[in-house]
């Protein structure tokens, strides 16, 4: 009877080790991204070839100042002025970057709350998305442009899942579906496609559609979204997490075929990459990077 008393205690710590271990695998989805490393260890030759296959990137700008610019969240590529976009809050500006990591212009916004995402849909044509008001404004941005007042411009607010500061957080735009990409950071994550704005053609009435993929979402191994980016040449959706500090690739059909881990060590990596808030990628399959409060980095797939 003693000695099955003493023996108790170890069990009891060997329950909550394994109650710990089960918590914390679901909080951190190391189960889910366990599995998937099978997967991509199994498919690999097959998935590489049809994909950007994010695993072959390596860092080639690695935690770069830009300027002295701070807060920065969200990126997109421009591809006619082959150049990036990002926005900050604080205070609210859309800024202007190089491809190697230059402050080019600053402009600033005026009427957004809480500016948190940019994407190009098409020449002089962006959308901001402001977070906390979920709301997306429609912009036009020329080599004259200095200031933006959101109420000059074509909006759209969607009150789906109101969850405080953790509202739109990301944008992508898939140009041939004319679809708008729109990641809520958490609680929980989701990834809305918006299709009907921004409003292409005035001359027929508004069409608004918001569409939804429980089972795309639900196979996101991250705790959170940052941003989002549509590789045109795949038909592939990006995914950064900052919390899992992570890139997901996810096909056409959704499904996640290839990841790049912002941590020490990894893709080449010196320091691992502090707060993640926006990637996008260029017509020539690079992949660029920014985190708080203004570091730049670019990817480059290994033998480009």
């Amino acid at each position: 009877m003693r000695r099955l008393l003493s023996i108790n205690p170890w069990l009891y710590l060997l329950f909550f080790v394994l109650l710990l271990g089960a918590v914390l695998g679901q909080q951190y989805r190391l189960f889910e991204r366990a599995w998937f490393s099978v997967q991509e260890w199994q498919h690999g030759a097959q998935w590489r070839d049809q994909s950007l296959w994010l695993g072959d990137y390596r860092v080639v700008i690695e935690a770069k100042p830009i300027a002295d610019i701070s807060d920065v969240s969200a990126l997109t590529y421009d591809p006619d002025r082959r150049s990036l976009f990002s926005v900050t809050n604080k205070p609210a500006k859309v800024i202007e970057i190089s491809l190697q990591g230059e402050l080019k212009r600053t402009i600033d916004l005026e009427g957004f709350g809480d500016p948190e995402a940019i994407e190009y849909v098409a020449p002089g044509t962006y959308v901001i998305a402001d977070e906390r008001e979920q709301r997306l404004v429609k912009v036009r941005i020329d080599d004259a442009t200095r200031a933006l007042d959101a109420a000059d411009f074509q909006q759209l607010s969607l009150g789906i899942g109101r969850n405080g500061n953790k509202g739109f957080e990301g944008l992508a735009y898939d140009a041939k579906n004319q679809r708008l990409l729109v990641a809520k950071e958490r609680d929980p994550v989701r990834i809305f496609e918006v299709l009907g704005f921004p409003h292409v053609d005035e001359s027929k009435p508004l069409a608004l559609q918001v569409n939804t993929d429980p089972k795309r979402d639900a196979r996101l191994f991250v705790r959170d979204l940052s941003s989002l980016d549509f590789d045109t040449a795949t038909g592939h959706l990006l995914a950064l997490s900052d919390e899992s500090r992570l890139v997901i690739e996810l096909n056409a059909e959704g499904k996640p075929i290839s990841t790049l881990s912002l941590l020490r060590g990894q893709h080449g990596l010196q320091r691992s990459v502090p707060q993640a808030e926006g990637v996008a990628t260029d017509d020539d399959g690079n992949l660029y990077l920014i985190s708080e409060p203004n570091l730049f980095y670019v990817f480059r797939k290994q033998g480009d």
